[in-house]
């Protein structure tokens, strides 16, 4: 017997994330329950027990799929990693941190469903941010600067909470640090996106695998790589097949 597809994959990319990884796991569970899901993990080679806490949930939680990085490669390798192999339309990512609520993916993934087929993403805005002062000033420079120069419509890129078209997302150019920049480039791509305010927790377990400077390296020449896209994309309006 064919195996039903669900309709929603909730894609979660994790590196030393012992004790959240199991945590947030069954707190998507629980926000899904009833409704046609599954769960990718994607361990990006973990030098703690994250993989071995997941693999012990797949027992208890039959929509819990994992999967694991051989090497060390980023966060938004790992989120592709997880889209190719989700097996539903719509996808929703949550870092693996837990500090974004899995209860509010079920509003995102309503309203991109509820949207016309052009809204290709929603995205969360963390709301009553619990990030050190200096991580939340950082934040605002960054939006600020990306906005003006990409022209996008995102005031918090940085939220990890997103539900977006699986289809549309494959037709993005694949970059390191892609997932800060999908609003930008589904605009790129003649897509609209809404966004949704979102709650933000403190991390309760392990650290930040960012620093603000390490940021602010990677970011200068993110933009200009993702100006460069934007100045050589080219629409070619309505497609007719005859």
């Amino acid at each position: 017997m064919t195996e039903t597809a669900p309709e929603i994959s909730v894609v979660v990319p994790v590196h030393d994330e012992e004790g959240a990884a199991g945590p947030l796991a069954r707190e998507i569970a629980a926000a899904f329950a009833g409704r046609s899901f599954e769960m990718v993990f994607v361990d990006d080679a973990s030098r703690d027990g994250t993989l071995a806490e997941l693999r012990a949930l797949m027992a208890e939680l039959p929509a819990l799929r994992v999967l694991s990085h051989a090497s060390n490669a980023g966060q938004s390798r790992a989120v592709r990693t997880g889209v190719l192999a989700a097996r539903a339309p719509i996808v929703v990512t949550l870092d693996g941190d837990g500090q974004n609520p899995p209860a509010d993916a079920p509003r995102l993934v309503d309203l991109l469903t509820a949207s016309p087929v052009n809204v290709a993403l929603v995205g969360g805005v963390r709301a009553h941010r619990q990030d050190t002062e200096a991580k939340r000033w950082a934040s605002r420079w960054a939006n600020r600067i990306r906005r003006r120069l990409l022209a996008d419509d995102a005031d918090d890129t940085g939220c990890g909470l997103k539900a977006f078209r699986r289809e549309a997302f494959l037709r993005l150019p694949y970059f390191d640090h892609i997932h800060r920049y999908l609003p930008a480039l589904m605009i790129r791509e003649g897509f609209e996106n809404r966004y949704v305010e979102v709650g933000h927790r403190h991390r309760e377990t392990g650290r930040s695998k960012y620093t603000n400077w390490g940021r602010l390296v990677a970011s200068l020449s993110d933009l200009l790589g993702v100006m460069w896209l934007k100045q050589r994309s080219r629409r070619p309006g309505a497609v007719s097949e005859f």
